[in-house]
């Protein structure tokens, strides 16, 4: 049986406390602001490596790829490498926004092979809430001795968007799905056949994961189902390729695999020849 996805503030205490090899990543990034490094000197999870969304998780933006384009599979193994990830290693990301850049380090750690790594439900809010430590300063951890494999979970391009023959599912808020706003982008819109499904409403008020049940249901409504995954494809776009993945997350909580757009709708609304849809229908 394949591992959870998420972890719970009590159940990696217990890790941490067992001694075993864990190795925690510190997603700290936020759209618009660019003090994460900041942040993560001023409190962080006891011995949590701070990593760079912009710079380890990406490569350079450019209107043809997107503004979060995937980095190189030898990129990303050097920052692996450098965050202290050994082949056994027990690795669990987290941010102090609900996972919407977590879960696009838990992406491409499983996008390279590497199988586990799970995020903290609730992020650092759940760890302080729960009444556990944080701790100050930089922590530079020895570095590790993982090997990467690449292109092990499935993408799309943006050919592939433009015709997509499933559920592609738009992780943007509403009111950018719409067009009615677009704060960065652009063009405003979306992909035409595109759903909206905005990933922060699989979040709680508490800032984790909806119930399994929940998720199930906000999905089947999409007509997104586990029944039908084996024949009906399923994939994600977002701004840039982050919060998708976020997207992903959860519906790998329910045992529905789905596909990410890399480029998103940042390369697709970068592209005037690609056709874009307004308003509140697909």
């Amino acid at each position: 049986m394949a591992q959870h996805p998420l972890i719970e503030a009590q159940e990696l205490r217990g890790l941490l406390d067992g001694q075993r090899d864990v190795v925690l990543l510190d997603v700290r990034w936020a759209l618009g602001d660019p003090d994460g490094h900041a942040h993560y000197l001023a409190g962080h999870l006891p011995g949590a490596v701070f990593v760079d969304l912009e710079h380890e998780l990406s490569a350079s933006a450019t209107p043809e790829a997107g503004r979060h384009p995937l980095p190189s599979a030898q990129d990303f193994q050097a920052s692996a490498q450098r965050w202290g990830i050994n082949p056994g290693s027990e690795v669990i990301v987290y941010d102090a926004t609900r996972a919407l850049a977590a879960a696009r380090a838990w992406w491409l750690l499983r996008h390279a092979g590497f199988e586990n790594v799970r995020v903290l439900n609730g992020g650092l809010d759940a760890w302080t809430g729960a009444g556990y430590p944080l701790e100050q300063g930089e922590h530079t951890a020895t570095a590790g001795t993982v090997e990467l494999d690449w292109d092990r979970l499935p993408t799309i391009d943006i050919d592939q968007a433009e015709h997509f023959p499933g559920a592609l599912l738009d992780a943007r808020a509403f009111e950018r799905y719409t067009g009615a706003t677009e704060p960065i982008d652009p063009r405003a819109g979306h992909i035409p056949g595109a759903l909206s499904n905005p990933t922060t409403e699989n979040l709680g008020v508490d800032g984790r994961f909806l119930s399994a049940q929940k998720l199930a249901e906000r999905f089947a409504a999409l007509g997104v189902r586990v029944a039908d995954s084996a024949v009906k494809p399923v994939a994600a776009y977002c701004g840039s390729g982050v919060t998708a993945a976020h997207q992903i997350l959860a519906l790998e909580t329910i045992g529905i695999k789905a596909a990410l757009f890399p480029g998103s709708w940042s390369q697709y609304s970068s592209d005037p020849a690609r056709t874009a849809a307004t308003g509140e229908t697909p």
